[in-house]
C-alpha cells in the first residue's frame, strides 16, 4: 500500500531509500531536485502536452459533438495546459535536465509526447529535446482521435523518446520489439490523459531497472505497471486528486471509492 507524502515534509536533499514505493504530492521540479544524482534507473513519464495553447478553435472554444465530452477540454488539476509556448518548452527543459542528472550512466528516459500542428506548422517538441541524447523514437500508435483542421491528416500516434545516457542497454531479447507499438489508449480511466498499462508493461519490461519514477504521474500507470514487473518505483503530481486516484488505483481499489 503506498503513501502518499506531501513534498512540504521533505528535505532540501534526502536518501532516495525513504521514497521507494511512495507517491509524493508536488511540484515534480522541485521534487526531482531533492532527489540524489544517479539515484533512479529509469524515468517513465509523459508531461502535459499544453494542448489548451492551441491556434485551432477546436480546443480553445469546442465544437459540441464528441469534443464536448472530452476530459481535457478542462485542463488537468493544478494545471490548465495553456502556457505561453516558448514557456512550456523552456519547463520542460528544465525537467529533462533533472531526469538526466537522476539517471546514471547506464540509465533511460522513456519521454511521450505528442506532435501537434500549430499555426500551420509541425510542433515536434524538438524545441524541447534539442540537445539532449536521444538515441530513438518508438511511436506508439492509437485509435482514435478529432481532427477539426481540414489542412492535415487526422493524427493517430504519439512518440516516445528514448533519451539514454551511454551505457544505457536493453533487457536481454528485448533489442528484437519494434519501434512502431499499436497499443490501444485507456478508456475507463477518469484521468484526462491516463497511459495505457500495456505501453509501460513494455517500457518497463524492455530494461533491466529497479527503480522506476514518474514526474508526472497522473493516474499512477507507472506505479502499476512497476508492481507488474517486480519494480521499485515512484510517483509525483502536484495534484492531490491524482495522487488519490493513483493510491487507490494501485491499492487495486475502484476509481470511486
Amino acid at each position: 500500500m503506498p503513501e502518499i507524502i506531501n513534498s512540504t515534509q521533505m528535505k532540501k536533499k534526502e536518501r532516495i531509500n525513504e521514497y521507494k514505493n511512495s507517491i509524493i504530492l508536488g511540484d515534480s521540479l522541485d521534487v526531482m531536485k531533492r532527489f540524489p544524482s544517479g539515484s533512479i534507473d529509469l524515468i517513465v513519464t509523459s508531461p502535459p502536452y499544453n494542448l489548451k495553447n492551441s491556434t485551432g478553435n477546436g480546443m480553445k472554444d469546442g465544437r459540441g459533438g464528441k469534443w464536448e465530452n472530452a476530459s481535457l477540454i478542462n485542463g488537468y488539476q493544478e494545471h490548465n495546459d495553456n502556457m505561453p509556448y516558448d514557456e512550456y518548452c523552456k519547463w520542460q527543459r528544465k525537467c529533462l535536465r533533472q531526469m538526466m542528472r537522476l539517471i546514471p550512466e547506464d540509465g533511460a528516459i522513456f519521454y511521450n509526447h505528442k506532435w501537434r500542428v500549430q499555426k500551420g506548422l509541425l510542433q515536434d517538441r524538438s524545441e524541447i529535446i534539442k540537445g539532449f541524447p536521444v538515441r530513438q523514437i518508438i511511436i506508439w500508435k492509437r485509435k482514435g482521435g478529432i481532427n477539426f483542421n481540414s489542412g492535415y491528416f487526422l493524427p493517430t500516434y504519439e512518440v516516445i523518446y528514448v533519451i539514454a545516457k551511454p551505457a544505457f542497454k536493453l533487457a536481454k531479447g528485448a533489442n528484437k520489439l519494434g519501434d512502431v507499438w499499436e497499443i490501444m489508449q485507456e478508456m475507463n480511466n477518469p484521468h484526462p490523459a491516463p497511459f495505457p498499462v500495456e505501453l509501460i508493461d513494455r517500457i518497463i519490461s524492455s530494461t533491466n531497472a529497479n527503480l522506476v519514477l514518474d514526474p508526472f504521474a497522473g493516474s499512477g500507470t507507472t506505479g502499476v505497471s512497476a508492481i507488474n514487473n517486480n519494480r521499485d518505483y515512484i510517483l509525483i503530481d502536484n495534484s492531490e486528486q491524482y495522487c488519490e486516484l493513483a493510491k487507490n488505483r494501485i491499492d487495486g481499489r475502484d476509481w470511486n471509492e
